[in-house]
């Protein structure tokens, strides 16, 4: 198998449950803007996540709310943070770094910070014709001026819409540009 896939960069944002956002927030979740994956959208509400060593401000919202409380990261934020958070396939936050997420109207404190693993996004059907299972280990080729070929996990959900997610510091060392284009294979 080998499928050309669109790359997006994943910078540092969070997912939050209904009763922490209430915590946070006066109002409800608005969208600034739809993501490629059906149904979820950039907020407009941003957060501040603190740890005793350091500050990471205007963190965005991912909508819709949640089940789970997870504010996702990159290596080069964890060391702003002074934190080693586990790399993990979103929604997996048991033992992750602890943070504190803060607005103007309160503050949560909890273990809910991962560096989310490099994993590419599909629908059932898509899984099915490409014959990957969700979670099954893909190699994901990169081209161009540092090239090269990483480990890439597979994220099969109903509303998945067929694209690799990198966060930024993978983003960076490979020059990746949103829209970019991987071969994805076995």
């Amino acid at each position: 198998m080998e499928e050309k896939v669109s790359i997006n960069i994943s910078a540092r944002h969070l997912h939050l449950n209904a009763e922490t956002y209430d915590k946070l927030f006066d109002n409800v979740l608005t969208v600034r803007n739809p993501l490629n994956q059906i149904g979820q959208f950039a907020a407009n509400e941003t957060v501040t996540i603190i740890t005793e060593k350091g500050v990471l401000e205007h963190v965005r919202i991912i909508g819709p709310l949640r089940s789970y409380n997870q504010v996702e990261i990159a290596k080069s934020d964890a060391r702003k943070l002074g934190i080693n958070p586990p790399v993990r396939k979103s929604g997996d936050v048991a033992d992750s770094a602890v943070v504190t997420i803060k607005t103007e109207k309160g503050e949560v404190t909890a273990a809910c910070c991962i560096i989310a693993d490099r994993h590419v996004h599909m629908n059932p059907d898509k899984a099915r014709d490409l014959g990957v299972q969700d979670g099954e280990v893909l190699k994901l080729a990169i081209s161009g001026e540092k090239s090269g070929v990483v480990d890439i996990h597979a994220k099969v959900s109903d509303d998945g819409y067929f694209e690799v997610h990198l966060d930024t510091d993978d983003a960076n060392a490979f020059l990746i540009t949103p829209g970019d284009i991987g071969i994805l294979s076995k």
